[in-house]
């Protein structure tokens, strides 16, 4: 058996007193906004607006202000994760970094992705936006850099072939450097979105290889003794090609941090020195990104968007559910697909967009690479 497990006593053996006891306050509050769960669900209420506010009466007239008690509880839990973050250089958080004016703009993806109502093509669209909001966010705020040049052919021909001129931040020494190392399944597609980005960003139409682990959990598992099993046999990458680069990880949601610490601390075992290591997430818990910054050495993590809690399944709460099933589909128990079948059901339209990565993957695994 080729295989590697990290347990969650070895992950939280990570965390600080201090987020112990952030982490705990937080699940007293959350478990506060559990209470209103259950009166908003009820359908006994009826929404009354008056000045702006909304509050809930029950039928027979008596208050019940369940959802302002619940803005007032997540307003608490976002003001005490912008505090945490803030002490913590490698969290960075687009609600929380970003003008006011762009806030909206992320809270209203984040709904939608959330929403039961949203149908799989239109959570893929928006996991595409929510993947070059995160990129803006690690790069696009740099100050004092060069200009790239991009000058373009247009359609326009009358009276002679147009051409326009546009000018990019020069970030191709941050970006030519760099690996997608895919956690299969629920971050293929993310993936290949965010070496899309960087292609579209370098002067050289730079293409990252790609490094791919079969990672999962062990869902028998609670929270607190949750094991994450990385499979090498069906894994493809080329450790040599991983040493002194930029490793960017691409999971939509980061519940434990279990998987991506377990991958690093597997490379860093096999010798392999980064030379930096950036996750990125649309949806991340406090005590993953806890564990990430505090268990990785030289880590960056970008996320769209904190949830505050784990339940005891580990899935995060709120969430918005399994990111990989809505990305990808569901697997059939018996006939699980593998990359290469996981590619083709993507579709003809992701593989016209995303061709050029879609070709490094399809290498990598062909060849097999170890």
């Amino acid at each position: 058996m080729n295989k590697v497990i990290l347990k969650a006593e070895d992950l939280d053996g990570y965390l600080t007193q201090a987020d112990k006891d952030h982490l705990s306050q937080m699940d007293e509050i959350f478990r506060q906004v559990t209470d209103t769960f259950s009166i908003l669900s009820s359908g006994s209420q009826v929404k009354v607006r008056r000045d702006h506010s909304t509050e809930l009466r029950s039928s027979e007239g008596s208050p019940l202000d369940a959802e302002e008690r619940l803005i007032s509880l997540y307003n608490e839990m976002g003001a005490m994760m912008q505090g945490i973050c803030k002490e913590e250089p490698g969290l960075h958080v687009y609600s929380f970094q970003t003008p006011h004016e762009s806030h909206a703009e992320a809270s209203r993806l984040i709904a939608k992705l959330r929403d039961v109502e949203t149908p799989d093509q239109e959570f893929v669209y928006y996991i595409q936006r929510a993947y070059e909001m995160l990129f803006k966010l690690a790069y696009g705020g740099i100050e004092g850099r060069d200009k790239n040049y991009l000058i373009v052919k247009t359609p326009v021909t009358v009276p002679v072939q147009n051409f326009a001129v546009h000018k990019i931040t020069n970030i191709d020494n941050l970006i030519e450097n760099t690996v997608m190392c895919v956690m299969l399944r629920g971050a293929l597609l993310p993936s290949m979105i965010m070496s899309k980005e960087i292609e579209e960003y370098s002067s050289h139409k730079y293409v990252t290889p790609f490094a791919l682990f079969r990672i999962k959990r062990d869902e028998r598992k609670h929270e607190n003794d949750m094991e994450y099993i990385l499979d090498l046999d069906k894994s493809f990458f080329n450790l040599e090609s991983l040493n002194g680069k930029d490793l960017i990880f691409a999971d939509p949601m980061n519940a434990t941090g279990g998987s991506l610490v377990t991958v690093v601390k597997y490379l860093l075992a096999e010798g392999v020195k980064p030379k930096s290591i950036q996750f990125f997430n649309v949806i991340s818990a406090l005590k993953g990104a806890l564990r990430v910054v505090r268990a990785l050495d030289n880590c960056q993590v970008y996320t769209l968007w904190m949830d505050p809690v784990l339940n005891n399944a580990a899935y995060i709460m709120p969430g918005l559910g399994d990111a990989g099933d809505r990305i990808n589909g569901r697997d059939g128990e018996a006939h699980p697909r593998n990359i290469i079948q996981l590619i083709a059901d993507y579709g003809s339209n992701i593989a016209r967009l995303y061709r050029a990565q879609l070709r490094e993957i399809e290498d990598m695994v062909l060849a097999g690479k170890k």
